[in-house]
């Protein structure tokens, strides 16, 4: 049975001057694919990919566009209008999605873009967005492990740092003292599991954790002393920006890879940079 919110193969019954009218099961009933949307080549009893939704007036009418999200998703979507009744989004299909006043929870402007949640409203059956992400985020203990890659959708600045949607279902925190280049709210990006707290929140990182990543870094390090003589200008009194220009990585990371080179003699530290331990025989 097609639903509201839906993309579904639905059979051609016949035609109007509006357009197709497809069967969409009994709840439904038929419902229009308008004019500008018939496909060239088409025949009566045939079946079309559509998403269903509600036009202006608030009947089901079909598409064949697919929308930027489907109910479920969290997405950055564009205001293309404020009104008394909420804010219009840009969502890809001829009527544009609805941001009502009591889903919101920042201010919104005309020409800006908000991460919101696309929703199925239970009450009227339509398509709507909401700000309230919060409500739609899992409330059951993350079961990641500490270094676990996980896809992230950043939504918000806080005084921390960046909050983030998990994977789509959880809510996790980029420590601002630990980011070291521009983000920006709607933008995805890996990430990995630094810490599940006590009480379930998660700490996040954009590099990767734990032994086998920073013994990649000391190889990296490494093989760019030899490319530059031996030397580096690089070292623990270096800004945290400039370690994350050089190498993409977190100072804290620079030094835990630089230390370990030291105490397996590989590297010298100085106070100003590193350079590689000289082996009788073999150069750099």
């Amino acid at each position: 049975m097609a639903e509201i919110g839906e993309r579904a193969r639905l059979r051609i019954v016949r035609e109007s001057k509006h357009g197709l009218l497809l069967d969409a099961g009994a709840e439904l009933g038929e419902v229009l694919l308008p004019r500008r949307e018939v496909p060239d080549s088409w025949s009566a009893g045939g079946e079309l990919d559509v998403f269903l939704y509600h036009d202006s007036e608030d009947r089901p009418i079909a598409t064949t566009r697919r929308p930027k999200a489907m109910p479920g998703e969290f997405v950055l979507l564009k205001v293309l209008e404020v009104t008394p009744v909420g804010a219009f989004l840009d969502w890809g299909l001829p009527k544009d999605l609805l941001l009502p006043f009591g889903e919101k929870k920042v201010h919104l402007e005309a020409g800006r873009s908000y991460v919101v949640r696309v929703a199925l409203d239970p009450e009227s059956g339509r398509i709507i967005a909401s700000q309230r992400l919060g409500r739609y985020l899992s409330r059951e203990r993350p079961r990641y492990v500490e270094g676990e890659e996980v896809d992230l959708l950043l939504y918000a600045r806080t005084e921390l740092g960046y909050s983030a949607i998990v994977d789509g279902r959880h809510r996790g925190l980029l420590y601002a003292n630990e980011v070291f280049r521009p983000l920006r709210p709607g933008e995805r990006t890996k990430g990995y599991i630094r810490e599940i707290r006590p009480d379930g929140k998660i700490d996040l990182s954009l590099y990767p954790i734990g032994r086998e990543a920073i013994g990649d870094l000391e190889a990296r390090i490494e093989g760019e002393l030899r490319r530059r003589g031996g030397s580096w200008h690089l070292c623990d009194r270096s800004p945290a920006e400039e370690i994350h220009r050089e190498l993409g990585v977190s100072k804290k990371a620079f030094k835990q890879a630089t230390g370990a080179l030291f105490r397996r003699r590989r590297i010298v530290i100085d106070d100003d940079g590193i350079r590689l331990v000289e082996r009788d025989g073999d150069g750099w």
